[in-house]
């Protein structure tokens, strides 16, 4: 792929053939995702529940050459996120790589939260992962076809001093272990689950956290925010013949910003 957005980089995998479903893929590192993905040759099926940002994300990719598919989805609904996995099974393809990437944060203190914004953390950043998760995997069982899922976790699943996202950080703790279980079940089937937990990477989420909280960078020892090119690697591997041995793996990418 040419052009706007990323290059394919040095080794990349040869994607080919493959239909890559992202999901919060209208903006920040879900964007960054699906062109890295479109970039290896991959048809990217760019889902989320805005459907401008998702078309000018298809055209983009479209105009360096690439292939993407326009898909509508709140992953809160469970019917949609089955309607969506049959539509693209009929249509560009079964996905053999899904991004779980969708999420939202929670900004307010544990003790502050209303019920309504408690059930959307959950049903965003855990469910709908689980329910994507899971039947992805059984079609991909019932085709006899292997499969690769990456779950974007977070450092914030090890990592809490107090800043007003706990439930988030509970949401992404469970994403890692769900990673771990699942790639233990799915072992025997081909099919491998990863996750990478990023740090504080400048995102359109982060944008909102230092509206809040003032310039985080400063107490990191590199004073600064993550790049979201730096991901790009790590999610290549994680969806090449290369890790064909890595499953159950999450992967930290911080730039050394949280403690261990």
């Amino acid at each position: 792929m040419t052009g706007a957005g990323p290059q394919a980089l040095p080794g990349s995998p040869d994607l080919s053939g493959q239909v890559a479903l992202v999901t919060g893929a209208a903006t920040g590192l879900g964007r960054r995702f699906a062109l890295t993905l479109a970039a290896a040759g991959a048809t990217v099926a760019v889902a989320g529940r805005r459907p401008e940002p998702l078309e000018e994300l298809a055209a983009q990719i479209a105009a360096a050459g690439g292939a993407a598919v326009v898909t509508p989805l709140d992953v809160r609904d469970a019917g949609a996120i089955e309607t969506c996995l049959d539509t693209l099974a009929s249509g560009a393809g079964l996905p053999s790589i899904l991004l779980n990437n969708a999420g939202i944060p929670d900004a307010r203190r544990a003790h502050r939260m209303p019920l309504e914004l408690v059930d959307a953390v959950l049903e965003t950043n855990l469910r709908g992962p689980w329910l994507l998760a899971t039947g992805l995997a059984a079609r991909l069982i019932a085709a006899d076809r292997g499969g690769r899922i990456v779950n974007i976790s977070s450092m914030s699943a090890y990592h809490y001093a107090g800043e007003g996202a706990a439930l988030y950080a509970v949401t992404k703790a469970a994403v890692a272990r769900m990673t771990e279980v699942l790639a233990v079940e799915w072992a025997a089937r081909g099919i491998n689950v990863n996750a990478i937990a990023p740090g504080a990477f400048a995102s359109e989420m982060m944008e909102g956290m230092l509206e809040r909280m003032g310039d985080i960078t400063q107490g990191f020892p590199r004073r600064r925010l993550g790049d979201p090119a730096r991901l790009d690697s790590t999610l290549l591997y994680l969806v090449s013949p290369a890790s064909d041995h890595v499953t159950g793996t999450v992967v930290k990418v911080d730039d050394g910003q949280y403690h261990r």
